[in-house]
């Protein structure tokens, strides 16, 4: 089975970097560049997986992995946070929000593609 996975980040640049990795790693791709339109392509594209960027326009990625928590039909998608900040307090935040796990940029692919894994346990 393919696993889908949404990138949502709103760095053009990360965004085409992720899909091509990816991409290249056998997942289906989408990609979204605001929490609005997140949200929007998660109901139509029901991915297994969300790389979720914290800092973005409209809702930010905790607004967002708050909302995917609270309804049932979605609370299920796992989510890895993707974030420049590295406080403590703000990886705290996301897990308890309901991230599944919590990456600091710059991050290695290699780390990324393997916690993909994990959560997909493929």
């Amino acid at each position: 089975m393919t696993h889908k996975i949404l990138i949502v980040d709103d760095e053009p640049n990360i965004v085409m970097s992720l899909e091509f990795l990816l991409k290249k790693e056998g997942f289906v791709i989408e990609t979204a560049g605001d929490g609005d339109a997140a949200l929007e392509k998660v109901r139509s594209f029901l991915p297994d997986l969300i790389l979720l960027d914290v800092m973005m326009p409209k809702k930010s990625g905790f607004e967002v992995c708050e909302v995917l928590r609270s309804d049932s039909a979605l609370n299920h998608i796992r989510i890895i946070m993707l974030t420049a900040k590295g406080r403590e307090t703000e990886q705290a935040k996301g897990l308890a929000l309901g991230a599944n796990a919590y990456m600091l940029k710059p991050f290695s692919t290699k780390d990324l593609v393997a916690k993909i894994r994990e959560l997909l346990s493929v």
